[in-house]
């Protein structure tokens, strides 16, 4: 079954996924912060938590995205996902048009179901 949404972005390293995705099961009417979602998936327990969107700023190369939970910066190749009161510093490789695994792909579809 095909899920009901689209990446848009995709970072990770060994213990985190951070991916904004945009949902196709919506109604036409839906807002938009629900259309489009930044979610951070840990890997080893399968939790995902929806990072509350506040504005982006893009340079050239240079991707920034900031959300009520922390920074996310990144270019092409890596980026950098930095929590709140600099709690965690996650350093990810910029994965962005390589398909999910099956796995994060089961762990977002079961989240939206939600």
């Amino acid at each position: 079954m095909k899920p009901d949404f689209t990446c848009l972005y995709f970072l990770e390293n060994e213990k985190h996924a951070v991916i904004e995705i945009k949902r196709y099961d919506l109604d036409e009417k839906a807002d938009i912060g629900d259309v489009y979602l930044w979610l951070i998936l840990e890997k080893t327990s399968g939790n995902i938590q929806k990072l509350a969107f506040r504005s982006m700023d893009s340079s050239g190369e240079v991707q920034e995205r900031y959300f009520d939970q922390g920074y996310l910066k990144f270019n092409n190749q890596n980026g950098t996902y930095i929590e709140k009161f600099n709690s965690g510093q996650h350093q990810l490789e910029n994965k962005t048009g390589h398909i999910l695994s099956t796995e994060i792909t089961k762990a977002l579809t079961s989240y939206l179901k939600t």
